[in-house]
């Protein structure tokens, strides 16, 4: 049996009532990988088909950048085999434990080039949310593939061959995504959002990001913030800005509102919908938010004033 190492991280832990995904069944022997958020178990189940049995800590339409871990998180760490983590200074409050543990961890993130974070008290730091590119996302598979082989080599050739059928959807959605914002004219090319969460995307398809604030959690809309959002969607003619699923829109409405432009819809980044959803996948969270970005820019030319 694997060695307990939670008295100390439970001693930090006020009880409370698990939001976590609940437990699979117990029946089920397989294996047990644990992501820390959604899109990264989505991701990985692609990747490890029916050989491991995924879960996520947190989930969907948790927010993952404060996150409060449970006692039952910690038993469900100390139990699994394998954790995958983004990295890149995105789960702060996995960082807080997982050196507790015995479990193995796997930061999936590695090698992607990051872009630094430019405004804020985060600046400088990478932004944690490469995964917004389909093209990044493929060094997320490798990395998954890998890890998976090591845990579990007996069935290394259906890793590799579900990471190069998993990559190549992903090369899909990345010319998709690319085609259907590449109606959007010069002038409709900003992306203005309450989080900071796009540069990925934005570089991938060509746009100019701008935000709110570049962290959730990171002093959300200041009097600062929104007069500087205002000033930016009217010097460039904004036709709409956005606000993530996990985020409060109430200042960016308000943002909408005073700069004259329109609310152009919620978009989802940190954490996938319920199965019945509009993004229960992380492939149909690309498409719906391409889908949103394009609607509301394209629709909404000319409503900034």
């Amino acid at each position: 049996m694997k060695p307990r190492r939670l008295a100390g991280a439970l001693v930090l832990l006020t009880l409370a009532t698990s939001c976590s995904v609940s437990f699979a069944d117990p029946a089920d022997t397989r294996p047990v990988v644990l992501t820390t958020f959604t899109v990264l178990a989505d991701m990985a189940r692609n990747v490890a088909g029916d050989h491991l049995r995924v879960e996520s800590i947190t989930k969907p339409g948790a927010e993952i950048h404060e996150y409060e871990v449970t006692p039952s998180d910690l038993r469900r760490a100390d139990d699994a085999q394998l954790i995958l983590d983004n990295g890149l200074g995105l789960e702060l409050w996995f960082n807080k434990f997982v050196d507790r543990l015995a479990t193995p961890h796997v930061v999936v993130s590695d090698g992607v080039k990051p872009i630094a974070i430019a405004a804020g008290s985060y600046t400088g730091r990478p932004n944690p949310h490469a995964w917004m590119s389909p093209l990044a996302a493929k060094i997320y598979v490798q990395n998954m593939a890998a890890a998976f082989i090591g845990l579990d080599p007996s069935n290394a050739a259906d890793y590799i061959a579900n990471a190069a059928s998993y990559s190549a959807d992903l090369d899909a959605v990345h010319t998709e995504l690319v085609d259907k914002l590449s109606v959007l004219a010069p002038s409709q090319r900003a992306l203005v959002t309450c989080e900071g969460a796009f540069p990925y995307l934005t570089r991938d398809a060509g746009m100019t990001e701008y935000y709110l604030w570049p962290v959730n959690g990171d002093a959300d809309g200041t009097p600062q913030q929104v007069r500087d959002a205002i000033s930016f969607i009217r010097d460039n003619d904004v036709p709409a800005v956005f606000c993530e699923s996990t985020a409060n829109d109430k200042i960016q409405q308000q943002v909408a509102g005073e700069s004259g432009t329109a609310f152009g819809g919620t978009l989802y980044v940190d954490s996938l919908s319920a199965a019945d959803g509009p993004v229960p996948t992380y492939l149909d969270l690309l498409r719906y938010d391409v889908d949103v970005i394009t609607a509301g820019l394209t629709s909404n030319s000319g409503a900034a004033r």
